[in-house]
């Protein structure tokens, strides 16, 4: 076999070796997108019926008083940015999307005089800051896709602590929330969310949404709006981690279907390349033989 053939086929048994891999990866998010997809279906209606309801409570009642209702939170010029993003490669560009709208969204606070604090979900967040040497007031990494309903709580409890900071150097004005909305495993779309101040709250659009304009409280506003918007953060953070991690999924499959199909297109051109090459060294031989008999044959000798 000549050199050539040897280079060929290995390129051969190296791009057969990539799709192997590539095609078990785009199998393995192809089944969990199913799973993540019932996750975010059974943790949605929750998260917009408590956002239906704090968003009619704060449009018809005037007797409450919550901090996060403030439209005027103004003190320190500070806004939190809750980027998540993956935890893992191969996952195509949903990692670079939420960090590009993240970016946007920061630079349009800068813009407004305030100043972005970036918390961030994921080593790929999290390593995109670090290199440029503007690491994130706090990371969440590695996370494990089973635990994202503890990850959610721990992260609404870490934001309202510092929503609700009387230290100038920790409070935070606003809270903005950077993910993948989850549509199907074919549609995903990059959304910015502000959590913080609330105001008037509207649910998913195409869902129902009656108003309830009066509210009766027991034991009192004050009480049951203090209960109910830490749940109402709660919720909404872990539904949007719920629908990023099915993101990631779709977006992991259809990743590796295209280098499933690359390897393929690259198997197909070598195995092409390498039958020339075998078929240029047969065409070269058969001419070396044909020629030495012609040059004997002028000569006048004869094999013996």
């Amino acid at each position: 076999m000549g050199a050539q053939q040897r280079v060929y086929k290995q390129k051969i048994r190296s791009a057969q070796g990539m799709k192997k891999i590539f095609k078990a990866k785009e199998m393995v998010a192809a089944s969990r997108i199913a799973k993540a997809h019932a996750r975010v279906e059974a943790t949605t209606p929750y998260a917009d019926a408590l956002t239906r309801a704090i968003g009619s409570v704060a449009t018809h009642s005037n007797e409450i008083a919550h901090p996060f209702l403030e439209t005027d939170r103004t003190q320190t010029g500070r806004a939190g940015i809750l980027m998540i993003t993956a935890d893992r490669g191969m996952t195509g560009p949903y990692s670079h999307n939420v960090i590009r709208a993240a970016e946007q969204l920061a630079n349009t606070l800068r813009d407004e005089g305030k100043e972005p604090v970036m918390y961030v979900v994921g080593r790929k967040g999290e390593s995109y800051y670090r290199f440029r040497n503007r690491p994130p007031q706090k990371a969440w990494t590695p996370y494990k896709e089973n635990e994202l309903a503890d990850l959610g709580r721990e992260i609404a409890g870490v934001l309202t602590e510092d929503l609700l900071s009387e230290d100038p150097a920790v409070h935070l004005d606003e809270l903005y929330v950077v993910g993948t909305e989850f549509h199907s495993r074919f549609s995903q779309s990059t959304r910015s969310t502000r959590m913080v101040p609330m105001g008037v709250v509207e649910a998913a659009e195409g869902s129902a949404s009656p108003v309830f304009p009066l509210y009766e409280f027991t034991p009192d506003a004050e009480t049951v709006v203090a209960e109910l918007i830490p749940r109402y953060v709660e919720a909404r953070i872990i539904n949007i981690l719920l629908q990023a991690m099915a993101s990631e999924h779709a977006s992991t499959q259809r990743a590796m279907k295209t280098a499933t199909d690359n390897a393929e297109t690259q198997i197909n051109k070598f195995t092409r390349l390498a039958n020339a090459a075998r078929q240029a060294e047969i065409t070269q031989e058969i001419t070396e033989i044909v020629g030495g008999a012609d040059a004997l044959s002028g000569s006048g000798r004869t094999e013996r």
